[in-house]
């Protein structure tokens, strides 16, 4: 059962100074325990999201509220942010190949990180690493701490990422599309992993397109549709009785596992807008089959209890 909110983001907007407004109201809740998903097609502003969590977002102007545990993160200086990232909130990046530094061994990195935020010595700050991986379930893990990122599997080197971001026992992770590129079996376990840590050690904010994923692994979703969330709620509501025509599309287009099977799979008519073509309602209106004249208004959260959606066909 997840408790109080951690992280909370109301009306995020980023206002890229080049590409436009890439982020146009994020508002949702990460609560301790909970496993959060984040969905939504490639360019729809949850990449942008995870990173402005952690100050990482493009130059751009950044407004709106975010509240990480009562404190205001729109308020902090670069120290400030230095002393938070790792520390207390974390990132699984997509691709742990260009996130690590490759000509840096593994553990070397990992040590780098645990005496930013620890005052230990270099020898303990090896000990943790070679738990770490060990729980990750790193073969070797020894061995594996001496190797370059090239030297490890795909599989391996998202493990090892994992116990990075573990490894000064965050409040938040945030994993941004962690089983990107891995094999069927590879991807299930490190998705067991993700809710082991959310079911015991840090609340989970897992970005994905996939919503086997979110199925799978997730307690609770938000939909993001060209950088607005247009869907939030328990998983099994949102994925039972999806209330926004997007969510019910992206739902129509997942193959069926059993009946007959479709010669085409329905799809999605239309593109996303670009920043610069956004709608001044309802972001969605243009490739909605349900579209009305009320949608030129944007719509706001409405709803009864979690389960709560942006669309004004809901009454």
């Amino acid at each position: 059962m997840a408790g109080e909110a951690l992280l909370e983001l109301e009306d995020l907007r980023l206002d890229h100074e080049k590409a436009g407004v890439l982020l146009d109201g994020v508002s949702l809740t990460v609560r301790r325990g909970q496993v959060l998903g984040v969905v939504g097609e490639s360019g729809s502003g949850k990449s942008l999201t995870g990173l402005s969590v952690l100050g990482l977002q493009p130059k751009g102007r950044l407004s709106g509220t975010m509240t990480f545990a009562g404190e205001d993160l729109t308020r902090f200086g670069s120290r400030d942010w230095r002393r938070f990232r790792g520390r207390r909130a974390a990132m699984i990046f997509q691709d742990p190949m260009t996130a690590f530094l490759p000509v840096r061994r593994i553990g070397a990195q990992i040590i780098e990180q645990i005496r930013l935020h620890k005052s230990v010595s270099r020898q303990e700050a090896r000990k943790q690493v070679v738990s770490l991986l060990t729980r990750m379930g790193v073969p070797a893990p020894e061995q594996a701490a001496d190797r370059f990122p090239h030297e490890l599997s795909g599989g391996l080197r998202q493990r090892a990422m994992i116990a990075m971001a573990l490894s000064c026992d965050p409040e938040l992770l945030i994993a941004d599309e962690p089983t990107t590129a891995l094999d069927v079996t590879v991807q299930a376990q490190i998705l067991t992993l993700i809710r082991e840590i959310g079911a015991r050690e840090a609340s989970v904010m897992l970005i994905t397109h996939d919503m086997g994923v979110v199925a799978q692994s997730c307690t609770d979703v938000a939909v993001l549709y060209a950088g607005v969330v247009v869907e939030t709620g328990p998983v099994t509501e949102v994925l039972q009785t999806p209330l926004h025509p997007y969510t019910q599309a992206l739902l129509r287009a997942i193959p069926p596992m059993d009946g007959p099977r479709p010669e085409r799979l329905p799809v999605i008519e239309g593109v996303p807008p670009s920043p610069e073509t956004r709608p001044a309602g309802c972001v969605f209106a243009p490739r909605c089959p349900q579209v009305t004249s009320k949608c030129a208004v944007r719509p706001s959260m409405r709803g009864e209890g979690l389960h709560r959606v942006a669309c004004v066909l809901i009454a």
